[in-house]
């Protein structure tokens, strides 16, 4: 990765979660789970929604699409909302990823202000983006303008003293232990106080 600029990190990043594909939903496999989560049988499901165990059976098998009227009694059988029969359940999006960074492992990005350590670097379709920061600049001048970018991000410093320069606030002097979180939209950017260099961890949303 060339890219120097940590707004480039940023966009490549979320390019990679932009990549992922939605499966489409299996209605007779969704209602079968629905009765088997609430451990009815076809009769005692059929029944709670008004429907005939044949029908509910061909819909769960894929044999027949239940008209909209069907939908709103099995919806209300369920105890759901029609929507939520075409939701996949969020755990089903959980497959129990993890990416793990040695100390000092990330990948280095330098730019003239910071020193950027890219963490979980190995894990794609991310929708945060961490990274561990060296901060170089001592004045707000050695910046060309505000970096600014979509989503929200968490700010926390490790070591040293820093000053949080945004677009619509007073500079802010932060010290270890001291966090922030703001709309990344908004102009900002952060020099260090401290006789070295402060380090700080940045965690931005992707989504």
């Amino acid at each position: 990765m060339n890219d120097k600029n940590p707004k480039s990190l940023i966009s490549i990043a979320r390019a990679e979660s932009e990549d992922e594909t939605i499966e489409p939903l299996n209605l007779g496999e969704r209602v079968r789970e629905l009765r088997k989560e609430r451990s009815w049988t076809l009769e005692q499901a059929a029944n709670h929604a008004g429907l005939a165990r044949s029908t509910l059976s061909k819909i769960e098998n894929g044999q027949m699409s239940p008209t909209y009227d069907a939908l709103k009694k099995l919806a209300l059988g369920l105890e759901i909302s029609v929507p939520q029969l075409f939701t996949p359940p969020i755990r089903d999006q959980i497959n129990g990823r993890m990416a793990i960074t040695r100390s000092d492992a990330g990948s280095n990005h330098a730019t003239t202000t910071y020193e950027h350590e890219l963490l979980a670097e190995s894990m794609t379709k991310k929708k945060m983006l961490p990274y561990r920061a060296r901060i170089r600049a001592r004045d707000i001048e050695e910046f060309d303008g505000w970096v600014r970018h979509d989503g929200e991000e968490f700010l926390l410093v490790l070591t040293g003293v820093i000053r949080l320069f945004t677009e619509f606030y007073e500079p802010i002097e932060m010290r270890r232990g001291d966090s922030a979180y703001y709309d990344a939209a908004m102009g900002h950017n952060v020099i260090s106080v401290s006789s070295e260099d402060a380090y700080i961890l940045w965690v931005t949303a992707l989504s």
